[in-house]
């Protein structure tokens, strides 16, 4: 009886807990996983099937929010975002960056492009990086990962997702994508319109770049929400064009940076 009763208990509190989102949901991964491995050069290619065998882009974009489940890799959870506050000037944002030395998704995006460049680096750890690096190039376009410390980037602010219970953060992980209703290779289909300048422009731009433009976006999103809010279908059509246009910018700068470390 008493047994009974301390499961009970234990099983009402975890799932009382505030439910903390973890990145791009795994389709929104995989989009921009699929979209990166289309502008690709053929080196680039050779040297990722190298490395990682036979796991896509697609499927290994994925494994950093799975590798949470093993205690080995909890000192991977602040890779992930960057908290910064609010109201601050482009200018503002570069000049935070530039002083940044804190373990962070812009800190940690720089440092493992580096590390992919060592040709003497073992396989282990090509494949260790390479996993890391497709997947928080990926969480630096989902704007609530360049969100405020104080509500988790979103996830403490409450919200119902139609009839569901969600968080905002949890809205723009998987809500909103998983709401399409499509495959991430029918999703990949339906958004992977871009021209060659708009590939050349995003490419150029720097990690810094991405993440004052992820800024400006959840800047936006935190403005037209508040706690205890019901969202569904007209918030759906005022944001899937912001992050179908994230999850292509993702994917199509990834190729770009993993161009430039195996091309």
């Amino acid at each position: 009886m008493m047994r009974s009763f301390r499961i009970a208990v234990v099983f009402f509190f975890c799932f009382s807990l505030p439910y903390i989102s973890l990145a791009w949901g795994t389709q929104g991964h995989r989009i921009s996983g699929e979209i990166a491995n289309n502008y690709l050069n053929k080196k680039a290619k050779r040297a990722i099937a190298a490395i990682l065998g036979n796991e896509s882009i697609a499927i290994s974009s994925n494994w950093a929010d799975f590798a949470k489940s093993d205690t080995a890799y909890r000192y991977l959870s602040n890779w992930h975002h960057i908290n910064l506050p609010t109201a601050l000037s482009k200018e503002a944002v570069y000049s935070f960056l530039a002083a940044d030395t804190a373990t962070d998704i812009y800190t940690k995006i720089n440092w493992l492009s580096t590390q992919l460049e060592n040709k003497l680096l073992s396989l282990d750890k090509q494949k260790l990086y390479l996993r890391l690096l497709i997947h928080f190039v990926e969480d630096a376009h989902q704007p609530m990962h360049v969100g405020h410390s104080e509500d988790l980037g979103g996830n403490r602010i409450s919200v119902t997702w139609f009839s569901d219970a969600s968080n905002l953060h949890q809205v723009w992980d998987s809500k909103l994508i998983d709401f399409q209703q499509l495959s991430y290779t029918e999703y990949v289909a339906a958004i992977n319109f871009t021209t060659k300048q708009q590939r050349k422009q995003w490419q150029a731009e720097t990690v810094s770049e991405w993440i004052w433009q992820s800024y400006q976006h959840s800047e936006r999103i935190y403005t037209g929400v508040k706690t205890g809010d019901r969202l569904g279908f007209e918030y759906n059509f005022k944001h899937i064009a912001t992050i179908n246009e994230q999850l292509l910018k993702a994917g199509v700068r990834l190729a770009g940076l993993l161009n430039r470390i195996f091309g």
